[in-house]
């Protein structure tokens, strides 16, 4: 059975807060936990009552929507609701789930509490056991999830990370190479350079330090991860 979340609306608009309440009432394995129109009165509640989604305006008269995300101790899912468009990239650099442009009608919520509610089990599930078959990262404005057997190799571009996966496609999210390393199964994938991560899986041979996926790419093996291929060699 689907864990029902918990939600709480933050929103300074009495029509709009009480729109995505309504929303919320109409939906499955959602329920409302509170909804505010005062910033202050929501992060006090925030910091004290467990909550599993929020849905958050931007722009509020006395602290930002932002401000306020940032200032939580236990940060929920969190979905962005504005009627502006300048703040698409604060919502991406605080890994928001989505982000809902005002008006809302019932279909873009829909598919918003969706992502929501499959981020939510993709995160239970890697809790629970160590075998994980997907990870989810934020690219374009969205939660984008990729699966792993797709990854071919991950290339570090300062501040973010291109992920290379087959059939040509590439994501590109703002992200360093260590947290995404955070993110792969270790035994799946390793580090062979300081600007790239290699699918094991997609190793297809290893000549004078340079590896060979099954898609043609070459890519070097740098001196400070040279004991790579000896462990490769030994197992």
């Amino acid at each position: 059975m689907a864990k029902t979340l918990k939600c709480v609306v933050v929103d300074d608009e009495p029509l709009a807060a009480a729109l995505i309440k309504s929303y919320v009432e109409a939906s499955e394995n959602l329920e409302i936990g509170s909804v505010f129109e005062d910033a202050i009165a929501a992060s006090e509640y925030l910091n004290n009552h467990k909550t599993d989604l929020l849905f958050l305006d931007i722009n509020m008269p006395d602290i930002t929507g932002i401000d306020l995300f940032k200032s939580l101790k236990n940060k929920p899912m969190l979905i962005f609701t504005t009627a502006y468009k300048n703040f698409a990239f604060e919502g991406f650099e605080l890994e928001a789930i989505d982000y809902l442009l005002k008006p809302i009608d019932y279909p873009r919520f829909k598919k918003a509490v969706n992502k929501a509610k499959e981020f939510y089990r993709y995160q239970n599930e890697k809790q629970a056991t160590d075998f994980v078959e997907s990870i989810f990262v934020h690219s374009e404005y969205k939660l984008i999830k990729i699966n792993l057997p797709d990854i071919l190799f991950v290339e570090s571009l300062e501040d973010y990370v291109k992920i290379h996966l087959q059939g040509s496609k590439m994501v590109l999210t703002l992200m360093p190479l260590k947290k995404m390393m955070d993110k792969l199964p270790a035994d799946r994938f390793e580090r062979i350079h300081r600007s790239f991560v290699v699918s094991t899986q997609k190793i297809k041979a290893i000549h004078n330090r340079k590896i060979e996926l099954i898609t043609g790419e070459i890519l070097p093996v740098s001196d400070s991860y040279a004991d790579v291929i000896n462990k490769w060699k030994k197992g």
